[in-house]
């Protein structure tokens, strides 16, 4: 699936809403991934408008049947069967927040999508713990950085990675990419990028400081601390190739899978990818979102700040470094790959056919493992780098 421009948000109509809905649903596609889809063509035909509170009303309603459904199995000490209508009732809840929770309404599906989630979490196989440390933010910033850790069965000091996403796919949101690791022994820590979910801090020039304290959490605990690994998804790759330079002493390999690092961050592709059809809404609004604002004016005189190459860290020094984008991308440019090919260590880059990500989203992930396996469960060689 390529990205191509769609109608503005002013201009897009419930029907085409359903259309875009259905498509994405037949597809598998983000954000109706792994969402029971006979509730969800019947949310679908229920939907009678795209305003928030319409929207957030309809997607919660389903949501409440399987925390119901849930309960009840619970209760009836069926654990499969709950974790599997808990799971529902967040990827229904979720749908309620996307993309962002911009609004009262969407607030409140984000608040239950969290808390079934983690009905959801404890249930799993190994089981998801939450975990909040304390995080010495400045005025106006969060005092904690909140994550969830999942440790593989059997495995004394595991290696682990890290994986965050973008701007409306948040921790739990990435849960499924988790598994092919804990299968290979790999401990996994899932992470807010900065400027959403519960991240403490807003996106800027120094964000990165909020997987300080994470690092230092990471040495003190039973997990290999001179085996981890960095894994960024869409917009959070940007922060996972930042933090191959700026904590490279503290990572055996960095993985940018579709995230900018120059030219995304120019005016110029912000104009051009303002109508990336990979949203339904509010695409310039969950942008902004990261920085504190709402318009695609907030964003764009923010984000060129964030360019790697401006801030003179792409001819830097490394750990290893993956690239990987679908070619068709209309979010991130996949230009920003041959751009960063260009600077400093080489590194290794692929492009898969599609639009944000790469169409075959298997393939993209389990290729992704494969270049991880070696750094993470080889030698160690962290701290290697100078």
């Amino acid at each position: 699936m390529s990205d191509v421009p769609t109608a503005a948000p002013q201009d897009q109509t419930l029907e085409g809403a359903r259309d875009w809905l259905q498509r994405h649903l037949e597809a598998g596609r983000h954000p109706l991934s792994f969402i029971d889809r006979q509730a969800a063509e019947r949310a679908i035909g229920r939907l009678s408008g795209i305003d928030p509170v319409a929207w957030s009303d309809t997607w919660l309603a389903e949501a409440e049947l399987f925390a119901a459904a849930a309960a009840a199995s619970e209760q009836a000490g069926r654990r499969f069967a709950a974790r599997e209508s808990w799971h529902q009732a967040y990827r229904f809840a979720f749908m309620g927040r996307y993309p962002v929770p911009n609004h009262p309404a969407k607030e409140v599906a984000y608040t239950k999508a969290r808390e079934y989630f983690l009905r959801a979490a404890v249930l799993d196989d190994p089981p998801v713990q939450r975990v909040v440390v304390p995080f010495a933010g400045r005025t106006g910033e969060g005092e904690t950085v909140a994550f969830y850790v999942a440790r593989p069965n059997g495995v004394a000091r595991p290696p682990v990675v890290m994986i965050w996403a973008g701007i409306d796919s948040w921790k739990e949101d990435v849960l499924f990419l988790c598994r092919r690791y804990w299968q290979r022994g790999i401990a996994t820590i899932l992470i807010d990028m900065p400027g959403t979910g519960e991240s403490p801090v807003l996106a800027g020039t120094d964000a990165e400081r909020q997987w300080d304290p994470v690092f230092e959490w990471i040495d003190a605990s039973e997990l290999d601390e001179s085996r981890v690994a960095a894994l960024g998804g869409s917009f959070g790759g940007y922060w996972a190739h930042k933090l191959a330079h700026t904590h490279r002493d503290r990572l055996v390999a960095a993985v940018n899978w579709a995230g900018g690092v120059h030219l995304t961050f120019q005016r110029s592709w912000q104009e051009r990818s303002r109508n990336a059809s990979s949203y339904l809404m509010d695409l310039m609004a969950a942008r902004a979102r990261i920085f504190g604002g709402s318009t695609f004016e907030d964003y764009v005189a923010r984000c060129p700040e964030l360019s790697l190459l401006d801030q003179g860290l792409m001819d830097e020094p490394s750990c290893p470094l993956l690239l990987v984008n679908g070619k068709d991308d209309l979010q991130n440019t996949s230009k920003d790959i041959t751009l960063a090919l260009e600077h400093g260590d080489p590194k290794t880059a692929r492009l898969y056919p599609g639009g944000h990500m790469g169409a075959d989203m298997r393939t993209v992930q389990d290729s992704i493992a494969q270049w991880l396996h070696p750094y993470l469960l080889g030698p160690a060689t962290q701290g290697t780098r100078s």
